[in-house]
């Protein structure tokens, strides 16, 4: 007889027995879970820990904002209504860029083109 395994049957592995335990357990636990959070009852009660967290933190957010705006401002570096203000002036000035270059494609059209034909007179 010999040790060695047959060229077609796997190795003798004593922790397979748990491997297959827990893959089943995993599985089950992810079936049920799927289930619970997809009623209705979790979407509210999830929606309801959600506004209550909100609600709370918000003077903490807020005190936050303030101290993060102070220590910016004292090192010199842009806030976030500096970034909004400057994104705001280059829309506008992107707009009437465009604007201009509308009124410049109207010059660039042959006189004939822009102005309408007159209607000759009758004697």
């Amino acid at each position: 007889m010999s040790d060695k395994p047959e060229s077609g049957s796997k190795p003798f592995d004593p922790l397979e027995a748990w491997k297959n335990m827990r893959d089943a357990s995993l599985e089950a636990w992810a079936k049920t879970m799927t289930e619970a959070v997809n009623t209705d009852a979790y979407a509210r009660t999830t929606g309801v820990m959600l506004d209550t967290y909100l609600a709370a933190s918000a003077p903490f957010r807020e005190a936050l904002q303030k101290s993060m705006v102070q220590a910016l401002q004292q090192l010199g570096l842009p806030t976030r209504a500096d970034f909004e203000s400057l994104a705001e002036r280059m829309s506008n000035l992107e707009m009437r860029l465009d604007d201009m270059d509308a009124k410049l494609d109207q010059f660039a059209q042959p006189r004939a083109a822009r102005s309408k034909p007159k209607k000759a007179k009758s004697a």
